[in-house]
């Protein structure tokens, strides 16, 4: 059958802007992540896999029910019921089981991207890291079991192409029980052992389960469309990606503690947003889902930044999964830095530098929220912090694992000499604002960070008269921002401002002084006191900052747990504890965590999950751990 592409958007036929009141979203937090380190789903509480972008996570969506009602989906689930009784993870993996109670009987539906064996339908191509035993299948599997009763369910895929802006055409290979999927560009294969009917542009099937009985259907869209044939093929498939799981969070080190959960949930979440092939780490798995209800704040994080280095390695190196950090070394290593040997803020997950941003207008967004971006235009934007986020990350692996890699030193050197030739200018800042540039305090911050780490590096590699000269400079940024970053014993959001900004709490952190000094101690309880809504951090105050943008957000998710680890670092052990017992119930149902926190309501805003929340989660709770042991 020929594939055809609309000259209007399906997820819009008319133009119109629908409200989304008429279909209601779930709430951010009541989405599962599925992934396999290529790419990663939501799957929303009624069973229906409503984000999903194929082969990468930065590639076109297939279904995008999240951003659009009508912009695709895939559910498996029982007919005419849309509230499970249950949803867990399956401990220590990323495979989510979901419970369902009806009327006639139970059901046990299991969920997942799906690992195996390295195979000769892998792309070698596509790694510039080296290839492990194991890699993405490029199927997503489902099973569902009946396991009291007999449940009528159904199943219905709904690919909606590039973004809803492509129409699927279904061809049927083989009668009832596989069929393709295709715009013209992408084929997804759909294999299942139910009986299924193809109506439009949807593929559909039903079904009576009885006790004991299992089905399965699974999506794929490797270069051989390889997927399982059978229920039991589809479960051999499940466990297999369960043990992969389970055995990399063995080689990780949790402290028996009742926390230890929100650890290997976090450090799960973090493997989860990792890019295998070349060993970058998504910022988080969506766009465009909204820091503020119905706002503008709504921007794509399925990229790296090369801030979320120091962040990262923090992370992994504290709970002993050294391998992902080398891999994210690498990475830096090898991606294209600018004229002057300087990096980007980002970089797509596979290197690249154009990261163009536009918008999808036929989208509705979530729950109203427009614009709908893909791409992301602060990749062009100087932001001097990303020298001192390298240098950091490069100096605590090289701590970790006691050597400097000699491919990196070069890179170092330059990013250096970078933050030498810009930390005297004003530049967007950590929190990219899209106003003038200013002389961001934490911006100098890392810069002296950048100048710190790279003395000490310098010495490492043998080269202590440039240890001494770097160290020179640092020691005169330190002095700048002392005299121009502290008014009133505190630190503040930027030289020509008396605002209070969550970055500041980095300073404690970065040891640019000693927790005990006096401006740190009252940096801290200022921005707890008065940069809080109901105990939770704001970035700042939008009418105090110009950020280029119009309306409110929610408190940031990462400030707060900043907020743990600075006072902890202090001496406020009971307020840290404290502080962290009230993010820590304010996890998902899953452990999960967005952006930020609507602390009115309670809901999470922004995209999800969030490697930079659940890294600061990490750090925060490992900070409040120690602290109990010293006491």
């Amino acid at each position: 059958m020929t594939a055809t592409r609309r000259t209007r958007p399906r997820a819009n036929p008319r133009g119109h802007v629908r409200q989304p009141a008429r279909s209601p979203f779930p709430p951010i937090a009541a989405y599962a992540f599925l992934s396999d380190c290529h790419t990663g789903a939501l799957l929303a509480p009624n069973g229906t896999i409503e984000w999903l972008c194929v082969p990468s996570f930065d590639a076109p969506s297939i279904f995008g029910a999240l951003l659009d009602r009508g912009a695709g989906g895939f559910r498996l689930g029982p007919y005419g019921m849309t509230v499970p009784g249950a949803r867990r993870y399956e401990p220590g993996t990323n495979i989510v089981e979901t419970t369902w109670m009806t009327p006639s009987g139970w059901l046990v539906v299991r969920d997942a991207l799906t690992i195996g064996p390295w195979s000769d339908s892998s792309d070698p191509m596509a790694h510039t890291r080296p290839p492990t035993d194991t890699d993405a299948d490029r199927v997503l599997v489902r099973t569902i079991q009946c396991i009291q009763g007999s449940v009528q369910i159904e199943l219905i895929c709904e690919p909606a192409f590039d973004y809803a802006r492509g129409d699927a055409q279904w061809t049927i290979v083989e009668q009832y029980g596989v069929a393709d999927a295709t715009d013209g560009e992408t084929t997804v294969r759909l294999s299942t052992d139910l009986m299924l009917g193809i109506e439009g542009n949807r593929a559909r099937a039903r079904h009576t389960l009885q006790e004991g009985e299992t089905r399965f259907c699974a999506l794929s869209w490797g270069s051989d469309l390889h997927s399982p044939r059978t229920a039991q093929e589809a479960s051999t498939m499940l466990d297999r990606t369960s043990r992969f799981w389970r055995d990399w969070l063995d080689d990780g080190r949790f402290p028996d503690h009742p926390w230890r959960v929100y650890l290997q949930r976090s450090a799960l979440a973090l493997k989860g947003l990792s890019y295998a092939p070349t060993g970058a780490m998504v910022a988080a798995l969506t766009t465009s889902l909204p820091e503020s209800p119905g706002g503008e704040r709504n921007w794509d994080y399925r990229y790296t930044w090369m801030r979320d280095a120091t962040f990262t390695l923090w992370g992994l190196h504290a709970l002993g999964l050294d391998w992902e950090a080398d891999d994210f070394m690498q990475f830096v290593a090898d991606v294209n830095r600018n004229g002057d040997g300087s990096l980007q803020i980002m970089y797509g997950i596979d290197g690249r530098t154009d990261l163009t941003e536009e918008t999808l207008d036929h989208l509705t967004g979530y729950d109203g929220a427009r614009p709908v971006r893909i791409g992301n235009g602060a990749f062009c934007q100087r932001q001097n912090d990303v020298y001192g986020a390298v240098l950091d990350s490069v100096y605590l692996h090289t701590k970790a694992g006691g050597r400097l890699p000699q491919r990196l030193w070069p890179v170092l050197e330059d990013q250096v000499r970078g933050a030498i030739a810009v930390w005297r200018k004003p530049d967007q800042g950590i929190w990219e604002a899209r106003g003038e540039p200013k002389h961001y305090v934490s911006s100098k911050l890392m810069c002296w960070v950048a100048l710190d780490r790279g003395a000490r590096l310098a010495e490492i590699h043998g080269e202590p008269e440039l240890g001494v000269e770097w160290q020179r400079i640092a020691d005169e940024i330190r002095d700048d921002i002392l005299t121009h970053g502290v008014r009133d014993g505190i630190f503040r959001q930027h030289y020509d401002a008396d605002a209070l900004d969550a970055s500041t709490l980095l300073i404690p952190l970065v040891r640019f002084l000693p927790p005990t000094d006096r401006r740190v101690v009252a940096t801290v309880k200022a921005i707890a006191s008065d940069l809080t809504t109901h105990g939770f951090v704001l970035r700042y105050k939008v009418e105090e900052t110009d950020d280029g943008l119009h309306g409110e957000e929610g408190t940031f998710l990462i400030c707060s747990f900043w907020l743990v680890s600075a006072l902890e670092e202090i001496g406020e052990h009971r307020r840290a504890k404290m502080l962290l017992e009230k993010l820590l119930a304010h996890a998902s149902p899953l452990l999960l965590y967005a952006e930020e926190l609507d602390c009115h309501s309670g809901r999470q805003l922004g995209n999800y999950p969030q490697a930079f929340t659940h890294l600061a989660l990490i750090n925060a709770v490992m900070h409040v751990i120690e602290g109990e042991d010293e006491i």
